[in-house]
């Protein structure tokens, strides 16, 4: 019965893709969870590690934590958010095909993986920063996350400052400028996918109400705040869905 349920989705969100023009995607930790990256609240998440360091979340993943513990902060960091053998998986695939047949305008991901990039894609605005991006805090050169990889401890610049991933922590703003690209795009697309987050972090959460679309498709394995408004709200993993949709569809071969 719920295969069936699945089926009768799926063949809805083909007719729903093949019907737009202006895609935009906005995603969460569940696009990855199919390349075995943790999400951030399920029971094994990357949340529920903080409390082996004694921590809640939002104290061990801040911007004060980091200055005061970094020892502490690059120990968790090198443990529970750094996958740089993680593949792109089909969610990731499906999407980059959507844009390159000109369907998808942009992901909008809150994700730091850089999986999007891997899987093909070309316009992607990362609202939470990269961990495939870093700086030294005293002079601004760069890293690359092969370079933190290879440094023990915390990881310092040739000039003696401390390097810090480009990850928007806990009392951080996010990048206005990707931030007014994101409404931007919103604003203007006929469909907005909203796969693999429970849009509870705000103000990524709140970008959806600059959507004015025809179509509002929501794919989660659990709720997420948007469903009552949703033309189409499919519980179940994002990768099977997509790639049933987009990956398998002849339309977008």
């Amino acid at each position: 019965m719920e295969e069936d349920k699945l089926q009768q989705q799926t063949e809805k969100l083909k007719e729903i893709l093949a019907d737009s023009k202006r895609i935009a995607f906005l995603g969460g930790a569940g696009t990855s969870t199919e390349s075995g990256i943790p999400d951030f609240r399920s029971e094994n998440g990357v949340f529920e590690a903080t409390k082996k360091y004694g921590y809640a979340p939002e104290v061990l993943i801040s911007h004060g934590f980091f200055v005061r513990r970094t020892d502490t902060f690059y120990d968790y960091y090198r443990r529970y958010l750094l996958f740089p053998d993680a593949k792109p998986n089909a969610a990731h695939l499906a999407l980059a095909r959507l844009e390159e047949k000109g369907k998808l305008t942009a992901v909008i991901t809150q994700n730091i993986d850089g999986l999007h990039q891997k899987a093909g894609s070309k316009h992607v605005l990362e609202l939470h920063g990269s961990v495939y991006r870093n700086h030294c805090m005293r002079c601004n050169q760069a890293y690359s996350l092969d370079e933190i990889m290879a440094l023990q401890g915390v990881p310092k610049c040739t000039c003696g400052g401390t390097i810090k991933p480009d990850v928007v922590l806990y009392g951080e703003g996010l990048d206005e400028q990707v931030l007014s690209e994101a409404v931007a795009l919103i604003s203007r697309a006929d469909t907005l996918i909203i796969g693999g987050t429970s849009l509870v972090v705000y103000p990524a959460a709140g970008l959806v109400d600059f959507f004015n679309g025809k179509n509002l498709v929501v794919i989660n394995k659990g709720r997420t705040g948007q469903e009552a408004g949703a033309t189409l709200a499919i519980s179940a993993p994002i990768g099977s869905v997509l790639r049933r949709a987009v990956l398998e569809n002849e339309t977008f071969a």
